[in-house]
């Protein structure tokens, strides 16, 4: 399936992999992956439909869950068409352009979401400490800011090793190793003084990710050391449970994310199944569980999943 492409320009076609040998099961693959797909995106439109109709929610902390949903969706749904064209055998070819257009939305997408989870525990972190201020600091129009500012920086971030790609050239294989497009994956085929992309790329996650983390974790050093000092056990343990969906949805982005880096790291040669299972689960996870763990952990969207699953009773 590799093609040559021997005067060094760029390709217009990529082809992209299901998982080799296991090409008589892609059917089969696809049912499970079908249903998270539709699992992911019925409950996070859930989600945004119970915050758009319900006054109530109209808080700064429902506004931050309802960008975690947005950014779900944003960062699995560009996987979609190529996932099942490959594992229903429809095509495995992939132009170019669109290649670059699919890379761009999942990295900016994931980039964004870690952004919107370090914005949330900010939001738990004035919600606990500053109770009093929670409305004065947390207004509408900053929550704007917040979100468009942490669209825009992963966006343009991504620009410069997506632009450089461009005058690549492709002279081995075009094979891609997943059924969708990574800026890391395309790179190793190109014919060419990679160093820039290799280096900005993990400058990028390093930046940007550990600065989202190390963001979240001293939120959370506040939180907890203003925990501590509310005097009794039940206080404590309700300002706790008001920070237990965050820290699952924190827990759901990462692991994954970290177990991916050492599969590619340092299982290069395990199952091609480890490595399409592993690529697939950090991008479907994040948007099949957040709106499950929100609807259990949190009272008010629990409430509105019963009213539509029952109108009549609620």
């Amino acid at each position: 399936m590799a093609v040559s492409n021997t005067n060094n320009t760029l390709p217009s076609t990529f082809y992209l992999t299901g998982i080799p040998g296991y090409e008589e099961f892609h059917n089969w693959i696809s049912i499970p992956f079908c249903l998270l797909y539709l699992v992911g995106i019925m409950g996070n439109c859930t989600i945004l439909h119970i915050i758009r109709t319900d006054p109530r929610l109209h808080e700064p902390m429902y506004y931050f869950l309802a960008m975690l949903s947005l950014t779900d969706m944003g960062m699995s749904m560009p996987t979609m068409i190529s996932l099942f064209r490959v594992l229903w055998s429809i095509s495995r070819e992939i132009q170019f352009n669109i290649c670059v257009v699919q890379m761009f939305f999942i990295h900016t997408f994931s980039f964004t979401e870690s952004s919107v989870l370090l914005a949330m525990a900010l939001d738990r972190y004035v919600a606990i400490c500053h109770p009093l201020r929670y409305a004065t600091i947390l207004t509408p129009r900053l929550i704007t800011k917040i979100g468009i500012v942490a669209l825009l920086r992963s966006a343009f971030a991504m620009i410069p090793p997506l632009a450089r790609l461009a005058y690549f050239p492709f002279c081995h294989s075009h094979v891609l190793s997943h059924s969708y497009c990574l800026h890391q994956d395309m790179i190793r085929l190109a014919c060419a003084d990679t160093k820039f992309n290799v280096v900005y790329g993990l400058v990028l996650i390093t930046v940007l990710w550990g600065m989202d983390s190390l963001g979240i974790f001293v939120s959370y050093v506040f939180i907890l050391s203003s925990v501590l000092r509310i005097a009794s056990r039940e206080g404590r343990l309700k300002a706790l449970n008001t920070c237990a969906s965050h820290i699952c949805a924190v827990l759901i982005l990462y692991v994954p994310m970290i177990g991916l880096s050492i599969v590619h790291r340092f299982a290069k040669h395990s199952s091609p199944l480890i490595h399409f299972f592993m690529a697939h689960i950090y991008l479907l996870i994040p948007p099949v569980l957040n709106p499950i763990i929100y609807s259990v952990k949190t009272k008010q969207i629990r409430q509105g999943v019963l009213h539509i699953l029952s109108p009549k009773k609620h």
